[in-house]
């Protein structure tokens, strides 16, 4: 069966939190209780897998890439993804230590398109003047 957006009205017996909490019980009263916690609150990668395939269906490749980078992406902690993205800045992070961060992602988290993405913008600094890189 093919997801259809919106996915919490017409899949909501398929979703589940992070913790495999289901979706119907996502209420204001169950957090306020303690039921739940904030963990429950963030998306599954499951989520965001069923969201990429309608994108996909819808036409929209790059944003079902983008939000199947980010499925691989929820179980990384919040410090580390802020260390990437400080490090993807331009003139920021060296094409090497970029690298080993490509590996990190896919040796610790299984995240291989993530891990591509760095290393194709790795290639890329490399292969571009430090002060093009710099706005120079």
């Amino acid at each position: 069966m093919q997801p259809k957006y919106p996915l919490f009205e017409r899949h909501a017996d398929q979703l589940k939190t992070p913790t495999g909490v289901p979706f119907g019980e996502i209420t204001l009263e169950a957090l306020l209780s303690h039921k739940i916690g904030m963990q429950d609150l963030r998306v599954s990668r499951e989520a965001l897998d069923m969201q990429a395939v309608v994108a996909e269906q819808a036409g929209r490749p790059q944003l079902a890439d983008n939000l199947r980078r980010a499925a691989e992406l929820v179980d990384v902690p919040e410090e580390e993804i802020l260390v990437i993205y400080e490090l993807l800045r331009p003139g920021r992070g060296d094409p090497q230590r970029l690298r080993q961060v490509a590996l990190d992602l896919e040796t610790r988290y299984a995240a291989t398109r993530c891990a591509q993405f760095i290393r194709n913008a790795a290639d890329a600094y490399e292969a571009t003047p430090a002060g093009e890189i710099n706005g120079k």
